[in-house]
């Protein structure tokens, strides 16, 4: 095949893809049927609500709209008390626009019906096929829209354990704390032997673990167990350094909670150790307390156990 023919049938392709996926947004958008708002001013709102107070100039440049159109839009907003304008600090003729309470509450169900339907969508799948989807999202966007890596935001997705994972949680753990902290293969042994257990007795109405993906690549885990009918065990939170300081840490403690919540699990506890210092900021952060230390030496060094337990 010449490689005028192999263009025509990628072009074709192309295209092809984008009339299917046509359909689909077709489909998503029918959470605005009976809504005062058409998509162009829904997706204002969600910008909007997402967004620290910016300028007319900035959410046109982010969704690629004319300004004087843009401008219609916000003025209805302002007089629906959607959104509130100020004048921008420094520049007179720029307005800092940002939505209020009213404008949150008309955004909500827009929100939760847009939620909705793509968990509709997604559900018709398993997680290994989500995670495909998903990665197969994030490549079409990286591709077609590359970016410098420090201004491109990381696509981050929580998703549950799969076949590997273990392995996976095991070798970061090992790899990390030795390190970072000098500890030696035995750490390695005993998380082998908690995942290991965790997969053998796996409860997955009351247990769980989660896996952190970013653009693709496992950065972190934390998992959710039982110890006894009312209390929840938070157990191997990992950050891979890569990716730290973007808030995962907290993500991942607060979905463990929230689980736990949901299960029936009326109190959460963790042991960790005093000299991790971003892990202890992050449980302190959730509420979590310490309520008993205990010196020991583990892992070829001289520790100070601590536990942390809080109220769901």
């Amino acid at each position: 095949m010449s490689a005028a023919a192999e263009l025509e049938d990628r072009i074709a392709a192309v295209r092809r893809f984008s009339r299917f996926y046509t359909r689909q947004l077709g489909l998503l958008q029918e959470s605005l049927v009976d809504t005062p708002y058409s998509l162009t001013e829904a997706r204002v709102l969600y910008e909007l609500a997402h967004r620290e107070p910016t300028t007319a100039s900035a959410l046109a440049a982010a969704l690629d709209l004319d300004h004087g159109y843009l401008s219609r839009i916000l003025r209805r907003f302002g007089d629906a008390k959607l959104l509130t304008k100020k004048p921008a600090p420094g520049d007179a003729r720029q307005s800092l626009v940002a939505i209020t309470a009213k404008g949150r509450k008309a955004f909500a169900p827009l929100n939760r019906n847009s939620h909705d339907q793509v968990a509709g969508l997604l559900g018709r799948l398993g997680d290994a096929e989500q995670a495909r989807v998903i990665a197969a999202m994030e490549n079409i966007e990286n591709l077609l829209q590359p970016s410098a890596p420090e201004t491109r935001a990381p696509m981050i997705l929580l998703r549950p354990h799969r076949p590997g994972d273990m392995g996976w949680v095991t070798s970061a753990n090992a790899a990390l704390y030795a390190q970072e902290y000098g500890w030696d293969i035995s750490y390695e042994a005993l998380v082998a032997k908690i995942t290991a257990e965790f997969i053998e007795t796996f409860d997955p109405v009351r247990e769980r673990c989660w896996i952190a993906e970013m653009d693709g690549e496992r950065v972190g885990s934390v998992f959710c167990v039982r110890k006894t009918d009312a209390i929840a065990k938070l157990r191997l939170l990992i950050i891979d350094p890569k990716a730290r300081g973007l808030g995962l840490g907290k993500r991942l403690v607060d979905e463990c909670m929230r689980f736990a919540r949901e299960s029936g699990y009326t109190r959460m506890t963790l042991w960790t150790q005093s000299n991790l210092f971003a892990a202890r900021a992050i449980y302190a952060k959730a509420g979590f307390e310490l309520v008993a230390e205990d010196p020991h030496h583990s892992f070829g060094v001289d520790l100070i156990g601590e536990t942390w337990e809080r109220d769901l």
